[in-house]
């Protein structure tokens, strides 16, 4: 999974990236420190495999992993090749997420590149770059198949439909996540790589005292929240700076210091599973002295297609999938207990497979 993190300049967006990434991408309070997109690897946190680990002291954990990529700061005219943003639209196009940080604080130490915090007017900035690109996108494609619709066929001539339509609902400032598809639609808007189909979650990014005392009171909030229902997208306040302190910390400390705080998990626990549901991905489990390990797996995936996350052998030659509930070997305390009690199922191709599910394919090739 890779997310792109996005906003404009000096909105707490490359100290959000250095946080839950330690990856060490520079920032600065003016534009365009940011030149080449950052990229960060980070495990995404799990504490089933701690449990596992514990129950079977393997040679190796490993857990899934998510990439972040932090792209350097959009400004009005991006589509049209403003500030570096030919180069920026590209990025973005190579994620599969968007996590757009928007600044929700005053801080008069930090210059804001449209003079004032306004987060509706700084998220519309950006949407309407995307929008732009999206809509030169639309045009191309809607070019091409007018020429493909020479030779009579009719299903051309229903994608023109819908491109026109799209496109009208794009020139109304909306983005294409909003617009209401038919299954046939779906299907043409596989054809065209659209910047604001992606699903997005906007990250507002909060002073820390608002963080800790609860973040009722902040107007700037309450008004992304109100933009992005009226979207469908998601809202998750978050404080760069409270991120870039417990990025600091070895994990004991970091666990104090949350409690402290009177907080239950942190930015990044939160944006993953956040992003997980936005994205409709789930992990399953293997686990042995080898080494225990989380697979990422679209949420409704059959069993056979989950092997093959492993090796494609293991899908090919598909026999049964051995299954245990994580919380049912937990509450057992070993393999051997949850199997005499009747908790470890023999499942088949057309098992589909649950988040937390501890597998063990066999098969035969």
């Amino acid at each position: 999974m890779k997310l792109g993190i996005v906003g404009l300049p000096n909105v707490g967006k490359s100290t959000l990236f250095n946080a839950i990434t330690q990856a060490g991408a520079e920032s600065a309070n003016y534009p365009f420190c940011t030149i080449e997109p950052n990229v960060g690897i980070v495990a995404v946190p799990d504490e089933r495999l701690d449990k596992l680990a514990e129950m079977y002291n393997p040679q190796k954990v490993t857990h899934a992993v998510i990439e972040f990529v932090d792209i350097a700061g959009l400004v009005k005219g991006a589509s049209r090749g403003e500030g570096l943003g030919n180069k920026f639209l590209s990025h973005i196009r190579q994620v599969d997420a968007i996590v757009h940080v928007v600044r929700c604080f005053e801080d008069t130490n930090i210059i804001h590149v449209e003079g004032s915090v306004d987060p509706v007017r700084d998220v519309e900035t950006i949407n309407l770059e995307l929008i732009f690109a999206d809509m030169e996108m639309v045009e191309n494609r809607t070019d091409k198949v007018r020429k493909m619709a020479k030779s009579g066929e009719k299903k051309y001539k229903v994608e023109i439909e819908f491109l026109e339509k799209l496109y009208a609902h794009l020139e109304t400032g909306k983005p294409a996540r909003s617009f209401d598809l038919s299954e046939d639609d779906a299907e043409f808007m596989k054809e065209i790589d659209l910047l604001t189909k992606k699903p997005i979650i906007y990250a507002a990014n909060v002073a820390e005292d608002d963080f800790i005392s609860g973040i009722e009171n902040n107007d700037f909030v309450k008004r992304l929240t109100e933009l992005a229902d009226a979207e469908g997208a998601e809202v998750m306040p978050i404080s760069a700076k409270i991120e870039e302190d417990i990025s600091a910390l070895e994990p004991e400390e970091k666990e104090e210091y949350l409690q402290e705080l009177g907080i239950n998990e942190s930015g990044l626990d939160r944006l993953v599973k956040k992003s997980y549901k936005l994205l409709g991905l789930i992990s399953y489990l293997t686990a042995g002295e080898p080494e225990v390990r989380a697979w990422t797996i679209t949420n409704g995936m059959k069993a056979p297609q989950a092997a093959g996350k492993i090796h494609t052998d293991f899908e090919k030659g598909f026999i049964r999938a051995e299954v245990v509930a994580y919380n049912d070997l937990m509450e057992c305390g070993s393999m051997v207990a949850a199997k005499e009690k009747g908790l470890v199922r023999s499942e088949g191709k057309e098992y589909v497979v649950a988040d937390g599910d501890i597998i063990l394919f066999r098969f035969n090739v």
